[in-house]
């Protein structure tokens, strides 16, 4: 972390926010979302505890990327895989008692049960019964790995089932050490589940006070991305002794790992928020009450972004804009063939990718390697800080088809785009299509997240009947992105300027930054002086801890479950 910036501290906060590397680190998506909450209710003061993996990213230390709003008054930064907090090593006998929760709780990342130990929830016993010290170097802890080891996975590498189920576990200890030390706060509050929401749920249990989640993606769906993505989990069987079902199991002890986490910040979770209609349906799959689930949308500053379209050329120049982070997730590289195709039927088009390309090196190398070997791009373009070494006008006017811009204000890169699109293999409800929409430009999507919602209109029949602002197409699939890029880039079928109108017609009636904030107020102001379980009354005033072995019926309201005592007498 930079040296010269002086972190904001107190004692006590209105909200803590939970940050797993998004702000103030990282640009754009959560990050963004986290300084809209901030500067867009300056009635409240905001903390924010920031965790990370490392302070590194490819080796170069990670910088602030926002100016802190008034409003926050507190900043603190961990990370969770950075060796220098660890002590020494030290012979120690271990505590039985703890170890036996420690099998009950190993034993709850494999199962299929939806609760996790009661455990958990209790601070002392990561600081009394099983120390990080007794976990790290502990006679029982070896005995522990030994024998879940010999037990189940005998054909994997012993240093990589050791290594895997140490860093499953460290940083619980590492979460229970923060909490404590927390400055005091009437509401916690986390954009995912995972690390950061796990920390808001153990905050809430420690002080009963209310505990607010929303999810921007589904975190759970998308570390299963990840990790079976991952080449850094490398160790499998030789393919002749797999069975046909067979995969990594130290992927799948990840894949427990953040499921069971995920359930246990549901749980807690006095509302469980999302960003539209479809994700609330998965996270009530995924274990969360749907009594206490909520769609509140993103809103854009629809006046602000409206005021670029002054800027616009009346027929736009061919540029698609992707804007983005630069990392596999994105799919930048279905996007670069997608560029490759369309060009065969116009010449001009051009590519433009706007967002962070240093927080995956190799990738963005091999993007745009991608776009040399394909003609589109003459030379690799310098960064530094994820900014180009071009000046924002000299990348504009350069001859390439693909170029990559790094941070940048997108008013400057909107009115000159005539589409705008995602590739991406996950979302959630990206605010770019909307702050597209509202500056006027048509988006172009892969089917994931909320984006068939936004394009074609989700929320009622008066938002479909809007019309498309644009088009969705298949994930992985550059021919017909490229397909829909041809198409509306002939803007004598009209077929662009529909899309325009309903786009501007659907932010502003559904997706303004004034309703997304007024909601987000009535929460905290509902929240603010109550306890968890005052809150807990309100939000579903038939909550039992247990379910009941009677009849259910379902009322309108929140959908709650309200339960029949008095049984209809049956004949024999």
């Amino acid at each position: 972390m930079p040296h010269n910036i002086k972190f904001p501290k107190s004692d006590n906060v209105d909200i803590m926010l939970f940050s797993e590397g998004t702000y103030p680190y990282i640009k754009g998506g959560v990050s963004s979302w986290l300084l809209q909450l901030m500067k867009g209710l300056p009635q409240f003061t905001f903390g924010v505890c920031f965790i990370g993996a490392q302070d590194t990213i490819d080796g170069k230390k990670m910088k602030i990327s926002y100016e802190f709003p008034p409003n926050l008054k507190h900043l603190e930064v961990h990370y969770l895989f950075d060796n220098e907090d660890t002590p020494p090593p030290k012979k120690i006998e271990g505590n039985e008692t703890g170890f036996e929760a420690i099998r009950e709780l190993y034993s709850s990342f494999k199962s299929d049960k939806v609760q996790m130990p009661k455990m958990l929830q209790d601070i002392s016993f990561y600081t009394k019964d099983v120390t990080f010290e007794d976990f790290l170097f502990s006679k029982k802890a070896w005995q522990f790995i030994d024998e879940t080891y010999s037990k189940n996975c005998p054909d994997v590498p012993f240093v990589d089932y050791f290594w895997t189920l140490r860093n499953i576990h460290k940083p619980i200890w590492i979460l229970a050490d923060i909490v404590e030390k927390l400055p005091k706060a009437k509401i916690f509050h986390s954009p995912s589940t995972g690390y950061a929401g796990f920390l808001g749920a153990l905050s809430s249990y420690q002080t009963n006070r209310p505990f607010l989640l929303t999810e921007h993606g589904i975190y759970t769906r998308e570390r299963k991305i990840d990790m079976f993505s991952a080449d850094w989990i490398e160790f499998k069987k030789p393919s002749l002794l797999q069975q046909p079902e067979e995969y990594n199991y130290i992927k799948r002890m990840w894949v427990n790992f953040f499921d069971k986490i995920g359930i246990f910040c549901y749980d807690r979770s006095n509302y469980t928020l999302s960003l539209f209609s479809g994700a609330q349906k998965i996270q009530i799959s995924y274990g969360a009450n749907e009594n206490k689930t909520r769609v509140i949308p993103n809103g854009v500053d629809v006046e602000g972004l409206g005021e670029t379209m002054k800027e616009r050329l009346e027929t736009p120049r061919p540029i698609i804009t992707l804007i983005g982070r630069v990392v596999p997730i994105k799919d930048i590289k279905t996007f670069i063939r997608a560029i490759k195709i369309a060009s065969m039927t116009i010449p001009n088009i051009e590519g433009w990718i706007v967002g962070p390309v240093e927080e995956d090196q190799e990738y963005f190398d091999e993007c745009q390697q991608m776009a040399i070997s394909l003609g589109l791009k003459h030379r690799k373009q310098k960064f530094q800080n994820n900014k180009s070494e071009m000046s924002l006008e000299d990348i504009v006017a350069h001859r390439d088809k693909i170029k990559f811009f790094g941070h940048s204000n997108i008013k400057d890169i909107l009115p000159k785009s005539a589409i705008q699109t995602l590739s991406s293999i996950s979302e959630g409800m990206p605010l770019v299509i909307l702050e597209g929409f509202a500056a006027g430009v048509p988006c172009v999507a892969t089917d994931v997240g909320s984006c068939r919602d936004l394009i074609e209109g989700g929320i009622d029949e008066e938002d479909k009947a809007i019309g498309f602002a644009g088009a969705i197409a298949g994930i992985a699939n550059p021919d017909e992105l490229a397909s829909q890029y041809i198409k509306f880039l002939n803007f004598e079928n009209g077929l662009w300027k529909r899309a325009h109108e309903a786009g501007l017609k659907r932010v502003r009636k559904y997706y303004s930054q004034a309703s997304f904030l007024q909601q987000y107020e009535d929460l905290y102001n509902e929240a603010k002086d109550l306890t968890w379980d005052e809150l807990a009354e309100i939000v579903f005033p038939y909550y039992m801890p247990k379910p009941p072995p009677y009849p259910r019926v379902m009322l309108k309201r929140f959908t709650i479950t309200k339960f029949l005592t008095n049984l209809p007498q049956r004949g024999l």
